[in-house]
């Protein structure tokens, strides 16, 4: 994701005096006051970073682990975190150096070594998991550690191979508690974040104490923090409007973001980023009935984004024609291009050259969540209207069940959202479309991973663009996934709450240190 201009809404003069005033007689740690809770309906699929690639965790990861790169608030650019120094070695981009900061601690105590690094980047490749992030490494081939430099050495030319380290996929865990080729499987975490994570409780909570012995690029922390997740968007709102909770974030019903005004009693909010993005992804696996290219194509023809963005989200988002969404380098619409409007005629005469038999029977699978459902059976009506398509939604209730199915391609289609992992357009092409996708979905194009290679190979990014318009082209044809929509990140708080602000940018960091009572 790209770097933004926070917008905060102000409280009203006479309540913002007051704060200032009772401030000034709190302790500065804020502890009297016991943690903030913050709300969320996000999922965490799991606690061991190889294991999990996702927004939920990687929120939840940005606090209790740390990485050997971050990114600062307002910032698009990777700066040292858990170490102190990075750099390509020579100009080929395929040596990248780190050296480790020499007085990190693990939770437990235990110093951070190089060889922790090596261990946190080797057992995601060993692993392998469905669900984990080793499709964002797909160019790392090996990683030494010596003293305390790490040395990874990259298959090929990858400019963006400093953002990839600065994700939650680069977390640090402690090589003697996370096994080598298995996931942890227990309830708890051994990081070196701001934070540690005294508590949790899958689909419920995390409590998060300050960790007294963080060194890195983040400010310390001052207050606790209780994460508290919740079903759905529905109890989210009403956690809101019952004040059990202080800040609110990801993801309120679209009726409460279209209502938000500078006029509402004790709310401040910020809109910022707009990269988050929603799409169809195709099954493309032989027997699906997304298999053939015409249906996809036929789909990509008769979407309506308009109404899916007026009707269901009440104008929240924004249609997107492109898998990069705007305000991403590289941002092009080939799918407007290619469909600029819905049109039933167009899918007919896709089908029928094709030979394929009509109505084509799609099984939609959709997690339940937020606008999950009505925007599925938005799609089913528009699909159905034109006479051409039978669709059977698939609700799955639990996000892991979910991520399970469509990897198993249970499912003909689904629906998913995504978050930038880093502010390129590689990471909304790479791991979506390239080999060995995160999506599990059988695609699989040659030209498409050399144009890949190609743009990951340009250390001036803005060398990349004819590759990044050409690829995205590529995929318009092909429609392994169809775009629907990009959207902006909504941060709800209390007046009592500062620092929201730079609680999400955009960029895939989640700082629940920068939270503090006034």
């Amino acid at each position: 994701m790209r770097s933004v201009r926070s917008k905060i809404i102000a409280a009203g003069l006479v309540l913002a005096v007051a704060g200032v005033g009772a401030w000034q007689l709190l302790p500065e740690d804020g502890s009297d006051l016991g943690a903030i809770r913050v709300g969320t309906s996000d999922v965490v699929s799991s606690l061991d970073p190889a294991g999990a690639y996702d927004a939920g965790s990687w929120a939840l990861f940005s606090n209790v682990y740390q990485a050997l790169m971050t990114i600062r608030p307002g910032s698009d650019a990777p700066v040292p975190d858990a170490a102190s120094s990075c750099a390509f070695v020579g100009q080929k981009l395929t040596t990248y150096q780190c050296e480790l900061r020499p007085d990190l601690k693990f939770s437990g105590g235990r110093a951070v070594t190089a060889e922790d690094v090596k261990h946190s980047f080797d057992r995601i490749k060993a692993i392998n998991s469905d669900q984990g992030p080793a499709p964002l490494f797909n160019t790392l081939e090996s990683v030494k550690a010596e003293g305390l430099t790490v040395t990874f050495s990259l298959s090929a030319r990858d400019a963006t191979f400093p953002f990839k380290i600065a994700t939650g996929a680069a977390s640090i865990v402690d090589r003697e508690k996370y096994p080598a080729k298995s996931l942890r499987e227990d309830a708890a975490v051994d990081g070196s974040g701001p934070y540690t994570l005294s508590s949790y409780q899958a689909d419920a909570s995390a409590e998060l104490k300050p960790n007294a012995s963080y060194k890195g690029q983040a400010r310390p922390a001052h207050a606790a923090v209780t994460v508290k997740y919740f079903k759905d968007s529905a109890h989210l709102d009403q956690a809101w409007n019952a004040r059990r909770i202080e800040v609110a974030h990801r993801e309120m019903p679209p009726a409460v973001l279209a209502g938000l005004n500078p006029g509402m009693k004790d709310t401040r909010y910020q809109a910022s980023g707009g990269s988050e993005t929603r799409s169809v992804v195709f099954n493309v696996r032989p027997g699906s009935a997304a298999a053939p290219q015409a249906v996809r194509q036929a789909v990509a023809a008769v979407l309506d984004r308009g109404r899916v963005a007026g009707e269901v989200y009440r104008g929240t988002v924004t249609p997107l024609y492109s898998l990069v969404p705007a305000g991403i380098a590289g941002h092009s619409t080939p799918f407007f291009d290619a469909w600029p409007s819905p049109s039933a005629a167009t899918a007919k005469r896709l089908l029928k050259d094709a030979g394929v038999s009509t109505p084509v029977a799609l099984r939609l699978g959709v997690n339940v969540r937020g606008a999950n459902v009505p925007e599925a059976e938005e799609i089913k009506r528009q699909l159905e209207g034109t006479g051409l398509f039978q669709v059977t939604l698939k609700p799955v209730e639990e996000w892991n069940d979910f991520q399970k199915g469509y990897a198993a391609g249970e499912f003909d289609a689904y629906t998913i959202g995504w978050i930038a992992d880093f502010p390129d357009a590689d990471n909304f092409l790479a791991p979506l479309v390239g080999a060995d996708s995160s999506m599990n979905n059988g695609f699989s194009d040659k030209h498409v991973d050399e144009l890949i290679t190609r743009t990951q190979s340009h250390s001036e990014r803005a060398a990349a663009s004819s590759d990044f318009r050409d690829l995205q082209k590529l995929v318009a044809q092909q429609v392994p996934m169809l775009p629907i929509w990009q959207k902006k990140d909504y941060v709800m708080s209390r007046e009592a709450v500062t620092g929201a602000q730079n609680l999400s940018d955009g960029t895939g960091v989640w700082r629940l240190w920068e939270l503090d009572w006034l």
